[in-house]
């Protein structure tokens, strides 16, 4: 397994691992699909001031992605950063997600400009919560019943590690 920097070239790859998730899992709260166009906006907000884009890949084939994204559009926020994680349901469990944490918190770590990593995990997502309690992350709360996914209201857990 490889982890490197996203490249224009990994965009439909990486939409495609997005897009299972909105619709089939919760981790995140978008429910139609996206384009790789639309997709294309988030990929150019990274891999530029503290905000890395980097995936996992063995034999060419992208098995997932990690990302520090601005935490909120607002300048005082901009030494935290949000991260998002998703691995191909074919490779998980065969530990990309541990390297592509392991791989983007060092590269936050080496980042003089970012100073906290904030996750938002939907409610009942246990793997990704042992995930980052692993990597040192702290349980911070719970915003209840914020968003409708799959026809329920679903919480969110926000986890943060200072750099």
């Amino acid at each position: 397994m490889t982890i490197r920097t996203a490249t224009e070239s990994d965009l439909p790859a990486l939409t495609e691992i997005y897009n299972y998730e909105v619709t089939s899992g919760t981790a995140t709260f978008d429910i139609c699909p996206k384009t790789v166009v639309e997709r294309a906006e988030w990929f150019y907000e990274h891999n530029k001031d503290n905000h890395p884009l980097i995936v996992a890949e063995d034999g060419g084939k992208n098995l997932g992605y990690a990302s520090l994204s601005p935490y909120r559009d607002k300048e005082a926020y901009s030494p935290t950063v949000e991260l998002s994680v998703y691995v191909a349901p074919a490779a998980r469990g065969k530990g990309a997600a541990t390297a592509l944490m392991t791989e983007i918190l060092k590269t936050a770590k080496n980042d003089p400009r970012t100073h906290t990593v904030v996750s938002v995990i939907t409610a009942g997502n246990d793997i990704s919560v042992h995930l980052h309690e692993k990597f040192g992350f702290s349980y911070c709360g719970t915003l209840r019943e914020i968003g409708i996914k799959f026809g329920e209201y679903r919480d969110t857990a926000t986890y943060t590690l200072t750099i």
